[in-house]
């Protein structure tokens, strides 16, 4: 048993009471304590119950001839209870696999193994950004079956139950990480799951507004989704991700503040995947930095909160926004968009050991700032840019940027003279600095034909040390 946490690090009246190795055992809600048993637990229970089977008891299936769909290249169809499974060359770059479609018809999905795979996000407008067209494995990554596709229902209206999938017309950002994962499969000779992938958003103007808003809402209603949609195929469903995308809308009095509501959103959404069966989701957030002088900075300042302290909740950063190129309407670029998806893709795929470069100390030793990273790795300094000096009262200006030779986490500023100033802050990829040039050794060639580095994520951090009042 893991230790159990502090109930100072959860949100009033939600905690855990018991966590085992893989996952919650019991926690409690204002409903009261609620408890949930492991699959072997409950598989046994089948066992000894009358008139049940257990997983080594089941009937043999029974499959009758079939005719596969009409106009498609299929062959081996047989029925299958309520569906006819076959196998087929169908559009896609999946290539000749075995496929199903429901007896009522409906859009034919692919025939995996494993369980339904979910990912999942959440956010303000900003997240339902998505690519044109469709999937180019159109079978294997789905959104539930209610004519709104991946971006979901943008607050607007309640998400209805389905337990059916259907294909994708738009490519979100959940639906672009399934993508990758795919293509690596394919490269790999891997198996491919089946994705669902669908992105809740409403209008709120807060964190705290999100997480009892109708984008929650509706979130979890897809994750319901997922569950019964698998479970009439007689699969499993998994929440892979979910992501966060809520930063630049945010107008939060302060970054505490912001840092309090995300951990209401994710503690609200833990719950309510938990109540349906779920593990504990592992949280996907891009690091937003914002146009200068533009973005919301409780927000900006909110989210280098979070990533250090964000209770039990398992959360990681995938990339800083700052490395993504802009369209001249300010929003990601496609390709921006396909990277952006593939490094979420990476963090997940990494998550134990996942973690962009994070800068926490800024101290001051005369003329030579040193600033502290915590890092998986040697530090790499590309450009001696990225940096500026805040509420500094005597212009100070930084003279160069180096890695210490000490310490290869840490960063050296050497200054014309000593910073003065009441409020004396170190800013790196924010306010008024667009792009940080701070990263480590991790790198991986992206299908847009860029190379991707995992950078230094944006702070603003108080200095520390020496003489910093005027």
């Amino acid at each position: 048993m893991a230790d159990t946490p502090e109930d100072d690090d959860l949100i009033a009246g939600h905690g855990v009471v018991l966590r085992a190795k893989n996952g919650d055992v019991i926690r409690y809600d204002p409903s009261g304590l609620v408890m949930r048993l492991s699959d072997r637990v409950v598989e046994d229970l089948a066992l000894r119950l009358p008139n049940q089977t257990g997983p080594t008891q089941s009937a043999t299936a029974s499959f009758e001839p079939a005719d596969p769909p009409e106009g498609v290249d299929g062959w081996n169809a047989r029925r299958d209870g309520d569906w006819i499974r076959f196998t087929a060359r169908l559009k896609g770059a999946q290539g000749t696999r075995d496929f199903r479609q429901h007896i009522d018809g409906g859009d034919i999905i692919g025939d995996t193994n494993g369980p339904v795979l979910g990912i999942l996000g959440i956010g303000g407008a900003r997240a339902a950004l998505a690519n044109a067209g469709g999937a180019d494995f159109p079978q294997h990554i789905v959104a539930p079956a209610d004519d709104i596709g991946a971006v979901g229902h943008a607050g607007i209206e309640t998400a209805s139950k389905q337990d059916r999938f259907e294909h994708l017309r738009e490519m979100t950002h959940e639906a672009l990480v399934a993508q990758t994962i795919l293509n690596w499969r394919i490269e790999d000779y891997g198996p491919l799951p089946l994705f669902m992938a669908r992105v809740e958003t409403d209008a709120s103007t807060t964190a705290a507004e999100l997480a009892t808003g109708k984008a929650v809402d509706n979130l979890l209603i897809a994750a319901e989704n997922l569950k019964s949609a698998a479970e009439l195929m007689s699969k499993k469903a998994k929440v892979l991700s979910v992501s966060l995308d809520f930063a630049l809308e945010d107008h939060s009095k302060s970054a505490i503040d912001y840092r309090d509501g995300m951990l209401a959103v994710m503690e609200t959404i833990s719950s309510g995947l938990w109540k349906l069966g779920f593990d504990r989701p592992l949280f996907v957030s891009r690091f937003e930095s914002g146009l200068a002088d533009v973005a919301p900075q409780p927000a900006l300042d909110g989210q280098w909160e979070l990533s250090w302290n964000h209770g039990d909740h398992r959360l990681i950063h995938s990339a800083p926004a700052y490395m993504f190129d802009l369209d001249t309407y300010d929003r990601p670029t496609e390709a921006a968009r396909i990277q952006q998806a593939e490094m979420t893709a990476h963090a997940i795929a990494n998550a134990e050991t996942w973690k962009c470069p994070t800068l926490h100390l800024a101290e001051l030793e005369g003329q030579t700032l040193r600033v502290t990273a915590r890092a998986n790795g040697p530090l790499t300094l590309d450009s001696p840019e990225g940096f500026a000096l805040t509420g500094c009262e005597n212009g100070a200006q930084i003279k160069t940027i180096a890695i210490a030779d000490d310490d290869p986490q840490a960063v050296l500023l050497t200054l014309d003279k000593a910073p003065k100033g009441k409020d004396l802050r170190l800013a790196y990829a924010c306010a008024g600095q667009p792009r940080g040039h701070v990263r480590d050794d991790w790198q991986d060639e992206s299908a847009t034909g860029v190379t991707l580095h995992r950078w230094a994520l944006p702070a603003h951090l108080p200095i520390t040390g020496g003489r910093t009042n005027a």
